[in-house]
């Protein structure tokens, strides 16, 4: 053998990512010896059937396969040794098992032994390859080069790695996004569905936000890079992934703990069968029969495949231990805005006046001027060109906006804006939220008034968590108490409490606790950043919500459909049913099989035996852990769409219908 195979054989760590260059090429020179070992076995047993009579020559040949598969399994051993782990209890086992065969002189199960064992370790690395590469991919969705648009307008290509924040790049339809940015020029139409599980196409316009590892469609874009490298979205979501794969679920764990002692307890076993039946067949068949492969695997295997399939669905979940917990949640407790609401101003309705197609193109028109939220809200009702209606636009002492539209003054603003102005107004409406009034000339038009309204699915998730169990939903929101208590009975929330500081929040989560429940906490700002912590399980929306609000969650959803909350549920509750399958599996087929091995029912083979019954039962748990990867909710959650008031108007609706048409 020569010294880098040696040396990749003692880099080799069976713990370690099956995608790592160096542990794929030591897992190969262990096949590949372990098949020039079965070669030279199969030569023994012909030329022992054979030549009976030259028998001796026959156990020299099975001597130098033994010799060949012994070099990798006594090195994963001492690593073993060297730095402990639970899958180095079964390298430690089997080279106990092999050194044992050695002393008794029995060359044909020293060989065949590490044979069955390597062939059985690479197939269930082999069976959690898929999921881990469902993990990796996500590092392959930007491309390696990105066009950059040069100060003198020329488009260069240049590796993405020398993009910087500021930089203006260039994406032409089919192109991936390699970085985030805010679109500076062009409308297009973005595949997103490998990063939130969305599959309709997401549109964008000027001054809107795109993330990396979307797709292009169909409009030629401009993009101003606002993040860059790890930094993104996307850089973001594989960091997490990447934490969750390597975090340790609580079985695995609990396990740990007890390895040491397990060991000693096999040893003793594997002593007893010696000594009872005399028969060192059946002290390795224990050695063997003892290694806990099914039952280490047992919760790994499960959560990797869990994390695969919540990423597809656009869940980030930062350890397999979150995910386990989100099972036990006995409440949910809701932030309000950005969270259940859309956190931005909608046009809830008209009153005052009939030509609802006047006043909002007008109200639009001078919203495009101010930077105001009420203002921008309005501004995106009208076209991209509608501003260039109005002129001499000025914004009046945080009472509003006035311009000149056909040599008329026109206003948009609040009740004392009008009073300046001398313009007589109609009652303005009773409103929790704000509103906003619009004349022409010396005419008032009419009030506007907006909300920041439920999401559409809202409703429909409310009414799922409660039918997974969790009876008990709270509204807790730093709004006024007015806004949150119509907030909360539109969508059937009883317990509602307002104008919550964070640490009011954070206190309110912990009362949660001490009562008995286990709070899974949803929100997507700084103030629930501190309750997003203390809850028994945390869960930021959308990947646009606040740094600090991600930083603090347990799970983050990539989108804000709050369906994805039971999906969620769905997903750990049936990541801990399949996990539970697979320690019962591995548990009750050791004992099983350790029980016939230390009685010496495995027969005069009892080692090679156990080897095999000892694979069946670990791949018949990475199978049922597979099976996790069939879990597809995205099909069956699309929300349903919403038509603003002027693209309704201009298709034609009636405008005493229009009102009902307002609400989003």
């Amino acid at each position: 053998m020569s010294a880098s195979t040696a040396d990749a054989l003692s880099d080799y760590d069976a713990s370690a990512p099956l995608t790592r260059s160096t542990t794929r090429w030591a897992l190969g020179a262990r096949l590949f010896l372990s098949m020039m070992a079965a070669g030279l076995l199969c030569v023994a047993v012909i030329w022992h059937v054979a030549l009976p009579d030259q028998d001796y020559l026959a156990q020299l040949v099975a001597g130098a396969a033994a010799v060949l598969v012994a070099i990798p399994v006594l090195t994963a051993a001492w690593n073993s040794i060297v730095h402990p782990s639970l899958h180095g209890m079964t390298d430690l086992l089997v080279g106990i098992a092999l050194v044992a065969a050695w002393a008794t002189g029995d060359l044909m199960t020293a060989a065949l032994l590490p044979i069955v064992m390597i062939i059985g370790h690479v197939l269930e690395e082999r069976s959690l390859l898929g999921s881990r590469e469902a993990i990796r991919a996500m590092s392959r969705l930007v491309s390696t080069v990105t066009r950059r648009v040069e100060s003198d307008g020329s488009v260069r290509e240049v590796p993405t790695g020398h993009i910087r924040i500021g930089d203006l790049i260039d994406l032409r339809p089919g192109d991936r996004v390699p970085v985030d940015g805010i679109v500076a020029q062009g409308r297009s139409s973005l595949d997103t569905a490998s990063l939130t599980g969305e599959s309709a196409p997401a549109e964008v316009q000027e001054d809107e936000p795109i993330l990396a590892g979307s797709i292009n469609l169909d409009g030629h874009l401009r993009v101003q890079v606002s993040r860059v490298g790890n930094e993104t979205t996307l850089g973001k979501i594989i960091a997490l992934m990447e934490t969750a794969e390597q975090a340790k679920p609580p079985v695995t764990r609990l396990l740990e703990q007890y390895a040491g002692p397990y060991i000693s307890l096999v040893l003793l076993i594997a002593g007893a069968a010696w000594l009872v039946t005399q028969s060192s067949e059946a002290m390795l068949a224990v050695l063997v029969a003892s290694c806990p492969c099914a039952l280490v695997l047992a919760a790994p295997a499960t959560a990797v495949a869990a994390i695969a399939v919540a990423a597809r669905h656009g869940i980030l979940i930062k350890g397999s231990a979150f995910l386990e917990h989100a099972a036990d949640v006995s409440s949910v407790m809701f932030d309000k805005t950005g969270t259940i609401t859309r956190g931005e101003l909608s046009l809830l309705r008209i009153e005052g006046t009939e030509d609802t197609v006047g006043i909002v193109a007008l109200a639009a028109a001078l919203g495009s001027h101010s930077s105001h939220p009420v203002s921008r809200s309005l501004a995106r009702l009208g076209g991209p060109n509608m501003g260039e209606a109005v002129t001499e636009v000025q914004e009046v002492g945080g009472l509003g906006v006035t311009g000149i539209e056909k040599s008329l003054r026109v206003a948009l603003g609040r009740q004392e804006l009008f009073d300046r102005l001398g313009i007589i107004t109609t009652p303005q409406p009773d409103h929790d939220g704000p509103i906003v009034g619009v004349s022409r000339g010396q005419n008032f038009l009419g009030w506007m008034l907006l909300s920041d309204e439920p999401r559409p699915e809202a409703m429909a998730a409310v009414a799922e968590l409660r039918s997974l169990g969790l009876q008990r939903q709270v509204l807790l929101t730093g709004d006024r108490a007015r806004v949150a208590r119509r907030i909360g009975e539109a969508l059937g929330l009883t317990e509602i409490h307002a104008e919550a500081l964070p640490e009011e929040k954070m206190r309110r989560v912990l009362q949660e606790v001490e009562n008995g429940h286990r709070p899974l906490v949803v929100g997507d700002g700084i103030n629930d950043s501190l309750a997003l912590k203390v809850g028994a399980v945390g869960v930021a929306m959308g990947a646009q919500g606040t740094d600090v609000a991600l930083a603090s969650a347990d799970i983050v959803l990539m989108t804000s459909d709050l369906r994805r909350l039971a999906t969620c549920l769905r997903l750990s509750r049936r990541c801990r049913r399949t996990i539970h399958v697979n320690v019962g599996i591995g548990l009750g087929w050791t004992i099983i099989l350790v029980a016939l091995a230390g009685t010496g029912m495995l027969g005069i083979n009892g080692a090679i035996v156990a080897a095999v019954f000892h694979n069946m039962s670990t791949l018949l748990g990475m199978a049922n852990a597979g099976c996790l990867l069939r879990f597809d909710e995205m099909s069956t959650q699309r929300v349903p769409e919403t038509a603003p008031i002027w693209r309704a108007t201009a298709a034609g609706a009636a405008p005493n219908a229009l009102t009902s048409e307002i609400s989003t």
